[in-house]
């Protein structure tokens, strides 16, 4: 999502008259089991970026958010400098009360998180891109659900990876090109990711409205309370 809602109040922003259905049919604004937050975009932190990947790498992911635990087996051998870029972030609290910022439901089926600006374009202060692994064959299906995958914006201008601290949770089969790093498997929390999505996403308008849409901010806030890798 290119603009940001500074306040993140969805409560307050979805109202029946704010939110505005391109659909004829009714659907929920929010997902029971979700509390509220108040955690709000912020600068990324700095932090030293691991080189090389850890001897010992944490197999398990474990994501706290306001509306319940995703959890998530870490593919070590797959992709060792992911998984101990991501599991040194998670450890050192990097995000901590950062917002999920983008959730598709048309086309591919992800909730991006990963950014403390919760605007798509924040990574770790002082961190140089890192290359793919374990990238997937082309062909359809290729982010079934339940992949742990990693956002990038292509290479770099000389050619290098674009990997910081963003990621996606894949909810339902989706195909994308093979360009994507999957560095881990959802173990439990996927029908939470059904949920959110069922709610869906908006995007703010020119005349102020806010309108569903296909690929925009989650309607139900989601928030990482806590990371942590085990």
């Amino acid at each position: 999502m290119k603009k940001l809602v500074p306040t993140l109040l969805i409560a307050t922003l979805l109202t029946a008259t704010s939110l505005v259905s391109v659909q004829a049919a009714e659907r929920p604004t929010s997902v029971a089991s979700c509390k509220k937050s108040t955690a709000k975009p912020r600068v990324p932190a700095t932090l030293k970026q691991p080189m090389t990947p850890l001897k010992k790498i944490p197999k398990t992911l474990t994501l706290r958010t306001n509306c319940g635990n995703i959890t998530a087996t870490l593919l070590t051998k797959e992709a060792p400098q992911t998984t101990t870029n991501i599991t040194t972030l998670a450890n050192k609290k990097y995000y901590n009360g950062v917002i999920c910022h983008r959730l598709t439901t048309e086309g591919i089926y992800v909730l991006q998180c990963g950014d403390p600006t919760a605007q798509g374009a924040g990574s770790p202060g002082g961190w140089k891109g890192y290359a793919n692994e374990n990238l997937p064959k082309a062909g359809a299906k290729n982010y079934p659900a339940g992949t742990l995958a990693m956002a990038n914006s292509g290479k770099g201008p000389n050619g290098e990876g674009t990997n910081g601290s963003q990621f996606f949770l894949v909810y339902a089969d989706t195909q994308l090109g093979p360009d994507y790093t999957i560095f881990g498997r959802i173990t439990s929390g996927l029908d939470l990711l059904k949920k959110i999505a069922e709610v869906g996403a908006y995007k703010v308008e020119s005349d102020g409205q806010a309108y569903y849409v296909g690929d925009g901010f989650p309607v139900q806030l989601v928030v990482i309370e806590s990371a942590s890798a085990r």
